[in-house]
């Protein structure tokens, strides 16, 4: 069987990391090939990942063929595409960084700040502006075009695309719930005796929730209730317990979850939290109110001063691969942007989740909005799987933000800075009286003047 020839739009194309990614994975998948065009405002990112993506096609162990391309206009990138692909920084890291420190001068102190909370959702002002332009070029130039979201806020950005153009073929994927599953495999191998740990393909989850605030509320492998498996490893002495600051900082690592947020979630609400501890604490009222909060659950904020470290050594690293002086580990990325392309090909079915339009998976959430389900990929359909009805308390506390999040995009799609507010002042994380939350959301938006065209910003 001959390869399937495409054209893959890359928007974002200077990505440090997600191009990578999809290079590697393409570079694995012998049934594909064809043109990567890649798209930047920063085209001199782009051009090095063009640089990048046509070395790799030398190494061994390549399987496939691909020509990557560095194009000069976002119409030239996506006219005649098959599939696209969203990955940009919306705004720079400064402004990332001066919103999150705006937010802890009013006492919030948000760990990641790319989702929810008022950084978040002022960073969804700015991605959805962008968007709104992305949906109408991608529905001139492409409209057959499978759209591949990987760009936070998640649920904003889809939203967007699915709001402005109702007919484009839209999904948003994420990894979050992966990390959950590969947990609930090691409780398998704990107390199953099973091993090696099954991989997370084995463990059976039923999803429902909102990008990094959603939830599992079954969970199976061999036929065995995995969530009664959580309740179990939560008894055993020293797994549910505070840390301290000390400890905490001791690991130098961002990104490390000891799952204390989650098995609290799990104890209250009868449901497992399916995100990192991270993202979870800004979708919930009091873990954010101080350092020291953050720290007695085992988290820690990731500097954005680290996020621009990496940012400026990340083409270094690149360049290092392709002269030998780091060697080349030729991967698969663990993520799925490649196996959802290959099942909409008809290259057999997939089942994972996603983040697409509710019509009806969540029974209990407003159609329209985007949540996250499972849902099955086979030839040209993507169609979600009945995950059910949240639970009344979790449901009150996501409602509110699928409300937030369409505020968001209302409001930026006609430039209404008062409703931006209102979503803002709606968070959970809010502990500020309107005066002064309103005051804080204005100085986030002069920090975001530069990605707001047309807006009236004091």
């Amino acid at each position: 069987m001959q390869p399937i020839e495409l054209k893959i739009a890359y928007i974002g194309g200077g990505s440090r990391e997600w191009a990578r990614k999809l290079m590697f994975d393409l570079a694995l998948c012998p049934d594909l090939t064809g043109n990567v065009a890649l798209y930047d405002i920063d085209a001199e990112s782009a051009r090095l990942n063009e640089r990048f993506g046509n070395w790799l096609q030398e190494q061994p162990n390549v399987v496939s063929r691909w020509r990557h391309e560095t194009v000069g206009s976002l119409d030239e990138a996506l006219r005649g595409a098959d599939f696209v692909v969203l990955s940009i920084q919306p705004g720079t890291l400064e402004i990332m960084a001066d919103e999150i420190a705006i937010a802890e001068k009013h006492g919030m102190f948000f760990p990641v700040g790319d989702t929810t909370g008022a950084p978040g959702l002022v960073r969804g002002l700015r991605c959805a502006t962008i968007y709104q332009e992305f949906a109408h070029r991608i529905a001139a130039m492409c409209p057959q075009a499978w759209v591949i979201n990987y760009t936070n806020p998640m649920t904003i950005c889809t939203r967007t695309l699915t709001r402005v153009e109702p007919k484009l073929k839209v999904f948003g994927c994420c990894h979050e719930v992966f990390s959950t599953q590969r947990l609930l495999g090691s409780l398998a191998e704990k107390y199953l005796n099973v091993s090696p740990a099954p991989s997370r393909h084995e463990i059976q989850v039923n999803v429902l929730g909102i990008n990094h605030f959603t939830w599992i509320d079954r969970s199976s492998y061999r036929e065995v209730d995995l969530l009664d498996l959580v309740k179990r490893y939560m008894a055993e002495p020293g797994v549910v317990r505070d840390y301290t600051q000390a400890e905490v900082e001791s690991w130098h690592d961002w990104f490390r979850s000891v799952h204390q947020v989650k098995f609290e979630l799990f104890k209250r609400f009868g449901i497992l939290a399916a995100a990192g501890d991270r993202h979870l604490v800004e979708f919930m009222p009091g873990y954010t109110r101080s350092p020291e909060e953050l720290f007695r659950w085992g988290i820690i904020r990731t500097p954005v001063s680290y996020r621009i470290e990496r940012w400026r050594t990340a083409p270094q690293k690149t360049t290092d691969l392709m002269e030998g002086r780091t060697p080349l580990v030729l991967d698969a990325s663990g993520e799925e942007g490649v196996a959802q392309m290959r099942a909409l090909l008809g290259l057999g079915d997939l089942v994972t989740n996603v983040n697409v339009e509710n019509v009806g998976q969540v029974s209990n959430l407003p159609l329209h909005a985007v949540v996250e389900t499972n849902a099955r990929f086979s030839r040209n359909s993507v169609q979600p799987l009945v995950a059910g009805a949240l639970p009344l308390g979790v449901h009150s506390i996501i409602a509110r933000h699928v409300a937030n999040q369409e505020m968001i995009v209302d409001a930026a799609l006609t430039c209404d800075a008062d409703m931006a507010y209102q979503a803002v002042l709606n968070d959970p994380t809010n502990r500020l009286p309107t005066d002064e939350a309103r005051e804080m959301f204005d100085e986030m938006l002069r920090a975001s003047r530069e990605f707001l065209p047309g807006w009236k910003i004091p």
